[in-house]
């Protein structure tokens, strides 16, 4: 499965933690962006992402944000994509299976200091509609 990455500047340290551990667990990565810390506008990687799912050079897209909430909103802009605030398990999870979104957005904040290696959030990937 390959797996489109973006974020805006608040999301890309989380953004990089979390190709580490698609890495490890052997995932096909899409980073599309952005590479480092300067202010740039979410909408763009969000509009990437849902590209790469529309024109299926990927199967699931991970958007990250300062809080996550304009990412999917930006994403849900997009014809043909459906986009959720994966904050947690069950909403990234139920996202998927019950709401055929492949993309899931979230909040740089909400993984806060605790290590990166099994984020809960990331339990979307292999649900399928």
């Amino acid at each position: 499965m390959r797996i489109a990455i973006g974020s805006d500047h608040a999301g890309f340290v989380l953004k990089e933690a979390v190709k580490v551990f698609l890495t490890a667990e052997h995932r096909d990565i899409l980073d599309l962006g952005t590479h480092g810390t300067d202010p740039v506008d979410y909408s763009d990687y969000a509009e990437a992402i849902g590209r790469a799912l529309r024109e299926n050079r990927a199967e699931r897209g991970i958007l990250l944000c300062g809080s996550g909430v304009g990412a999917s909103m930006a994403a849900n802009r997009i014809p043909g994509i459906r986009a959720g605030l994966g904050h947690d398990t069950y909403a990234a999870h139920q996202g998927v299976e019950h709401d055929d979104a492949p993309e899931a957005a979230a909040r740089r904040s909400h993984f806060g200091a605790r290590p990166i290696a099994a984020p809960p959030e990331l339990t979307f990937l292999p649900t399928s509609y």
